[in-house]
């Protein structure tokens, strides 16, 4: 086992959000990933554009459930419905307790593979994808595209990789600089990083472009970048 910072140990090649991660998680990950409330924040206010009294949302790679119970707490007016799914059934549990008392929000504990979408307005995946493999992800965006209502939008968030060696180089370590300034030791950095092999798999911004195209969008935006991450919308 190796320290990835917040009391937070992983094995080599194989970090995992099971188990007591989610009582780690939002700290760790506000801290690890640039702008993790600003997204979140933007998403919300993507949101007003496609949520309607008839609406269903999904949030897949729900986590300890803090974006869905944001995106069911703004649409409290409406008779929306927001669905998180999680693979992780702690974190699941979490989300729950979360988001008790919001009868809009749903929380499932699933493999986002088995999934049965209904048809949707909005289906949001905040760094999610990325940790899924890739074998399998062209699937599931070709569902995501199927499940969605005609005008209605996927937001993709996700860790990219540069275009070439010299900029990934430079995106590299300039995040290393990040997380140091972040607190966390070069002993945690390598940590992460170890722990994260053959786990979290970023493509660059042109293949999660592919996939969307290749899955039907043809509306595409990216609509957040900082340094190797991206938020991209895509509206069918």
């Amino acid at each position: 086992m190796q320290k990835t910072g917040d009391s937070i140990n992983a094995e080599n090649a194989n970090w995992s959000f099971g188990g007591d991660v989610c009582d780690k998680f939002d700290e760790h990950v506000s801290k690890s990933v640039p702008l993790y409330k600003e997204g979140h924040e933007l998403i919300l206010k993507i949101s007003d554009f496609f949520i309607n009294d008839e609406s269903i949302c999904y949030e897949l790679g729900c986590s300890t459930g803090k974006l869905t119970q944001a995106l069911a707490k703004r649409n409290q007016n409406k008779k929306a419905k927001f669905i998180g799914i999680d693979i992780e059934k702690p974190m699941v549990n979490k989300a729950k307790e979360r988001c008790k008392g919001l009868k809009s929000a749903t929380l499932k504990a699933s493999d986002i593979l088995d999934v049965q979408f209904e048809k949707a307005d909005l289906i949001i995946a905040y760094y999610t994808v990325q940790f899924i493999r890739p074998k399998n992800r062209q699937v599931i965006i070709d569902r995501i595209f199927k499940a969605l209502n005609w005008g209605g939008a996927f937001l993709l968030f996700e860790k990219v990789r540069s275009p070439d060696a010299r900029f990934q180089d430079m995106m590299t370590t300039i995040y290393t600089d990040y997380k140091i300034d972040k607190g966390y030791s070069s002993e945690e950095i390598v940590g992460k990083t170890r722990s994260l092999k053959g786990v979290l798999e970023p493509f660059s911004t042109q293949g999660n472009r592919d996939l969307l195209m290749r899955a039907g969008f043809v509306d595409i935006m990216t609509v957040m970048k900082y340094m190797c991450f991206e938020g991209f919308l895509a509206i069918k």
